[in-house]
């Protein structure tokens, strides 16, 4: 019996991956909808396919797999009890979203003039994404507090302090937790208007977790009022039509791709394939590793300056600004173009590779010893 898989177009490598173990067909995610599943026993999806018992209800489906970390548009409790197994992609693009987060901050760095060196970091949410954050910013000498109540409840490994201390103390904010609705640790709105309004003088406030982590109409009115406050957004309410003055108004404005790493997503692919292949017990042929090249050389100048050095290599490895620019055209177009152009920034993405694939020369020790600490291959 043929296994059909209905899958959003948008995940890497699909039909080449999945083709030895069933018969794939591409959706666009936004438009997958009961009637592309009336045959089909596997869905694989991502974030702009709500997974609801109005999608699933008396169809043949038995395995979901979302080729993301977050799972907030898939409702796993119905999935539970109509008992269909499902997968996520958990840590799949957590190294490349930790890397972006470096990237914007040495970008606003120098656009700013501040000396990243020099803040106390914050880092809101400390699982795969932000555990990563935190092994950068150490490695680069960066003072961090960590927050996370959830992992607090279960680990005495690391210090953790509560929110209202990170907003006391620290003047760079980074959130990395999932979109949590309700019960005793929701994250939606987690920073209102009066959390917002608390942030220190000249604070740096990131989000590249989930938009609605922040209030996007409170950040728009404090913005208004705060000049000094510098903000970072990956991510937004309401994609893929975020506010044209919100998206206007922060420092840096990117497209939801921090995570948009080609071995993130090619690592999303890989683990939904192995975790439907163990489902319905089937072997596939295919691997991530055949997609990838072989290192690649980054050449950054050297200069005795520290900041200027280490924002060149971060310019060097990924120019942010462009993402930026790109994201920037969006407000120019007619309503009705909004939505599909900011799917296609997602869409059509630069090839992006994480610090792993690259060769640095760096011939001072210090440099050397960051670099390696990063994952870089120090040659």
């Amino acid at each position: 019996m043929t296994l059909n898989i209905v899958a959003d177009c948008n995940i890497p490598q699909v039909t080449e991956a999945f083709k030895d173990i069933g018969n794939v067909i591409l959706i666009p995610g936004r438009e997958i909808d009961k009637s592309h599943l009336v045959d089909c026993r596997a869905l694989l999806v991502r974030t702009v396919t709500e997974v609801s018992p109005e999608l699933l209800e008396g169809t043949p489906v038995e395995f979901v797999g979302t080729a993301t970390i977050g799972t907030d548009h898939v409702d796993q409790d119905y999935l539970a009890r109509k008992k269909i197994a499902f997968s996520n992609a958990a840590g799949c693009n957590a190294e490349a979203a930790s890397e972006y987060v470096i990237s914007g901050l040495f970008a606003l760095s120098q656009k700013n003039g501040f000396d990243p060196f020099k803040l106390k970091a914050g880092i809101i949410g400390c699982g795969n994404v932000g555990s990563r954050v935190y092994h950068k910013l150490t490695a680069l000498g960066i003072d961090c507090l960590c927050n996370d109540p959830p992992l607090a409840n279960k680990s005495v490994a690391k210090e953790y302090v509560d929110l209202d201390t990170i907003i006391k103390q620290c003047d760079f904010i980074t959130l990395h937790v999932p979109l949590t609705l309700n019960g005793e640790f929701q994250t939606k709105h987690l920073f209102d208007f009066k959390r917002l309004s608390q942030l220190r003088q000249n604070c740096l406030l990131v989000n590249a977790a989930r938009g609605p982590v922040i209030d996007n109409q409170a950040l728009l009115g404090v913005i208004k009022n705060r000049s000094d406050l510098i903000v970072f957004l990956d991510t937004w309410e309401n994609e893929p039509t975020p506010s044209g003055e919100l998206l206007t108004s922060v420092d840096l404005a990117t497209p939801h791709i921090a995570g948009y790493s080609v071995e993130g997503r090619l690592r999303g692919t890989q683990m939904i394939l192995d975790a439907t292949c163990k489902h319905f017990n089937k072997t596939g042929n295919w691997h991530m590793s055949q997609m990838l090249p072989d290192a690649v050389d980054l050449e950054a100048e050297p200069n005795n300056d520290h900041l200027a050095y280490w924002q060149n290599v971060f310019f060097k490895h990924h120019d942010i600004q462009q993402d930026h620019s790109a994201l920037l055209k969006l407000p120019e177009l007619d309503k009705s173009e909004i939505g599909t152009y900011f799917d296609s920034l997602r869409r059509v993405y630069p090839d992006r590779f994480e610090y792993p694939r690259y060769r640095i020369g760096i011939a001072k020790k210090k440099a050397a010893a960051i670099a390696r600490r990063l994952h870089f291959n120090v040659i």
